[in-house]
């Protein structure tokens, strides 16, 4: 991935678009990697937020 601007965030909105998909297309596993891959918008606030505290 590119060190551009743009390129973490690009590659979490695929990553989510890409969790929606598998959940809304099939069950078993891809329930579990739909999981996964809609918590990473989640976790990336989380990180942002505690980053961001001052000392």
């Amino acid at each position: 991935m590119s060190r551009s601007t743009f390129g973490l965030p690009t590659f979490i909105a695929l990553l989510s678009l890409a969790g929606l998909v598998l959940a809304l297309t099939g069950e078993g596993w891809r329930d579990g990697l739909s999981w996964a891959a809609l918590s990473a918008p989640l976790l990336a606030v989380a990180w942002a937020m505690t980053a961001r505290k001052p000392r």
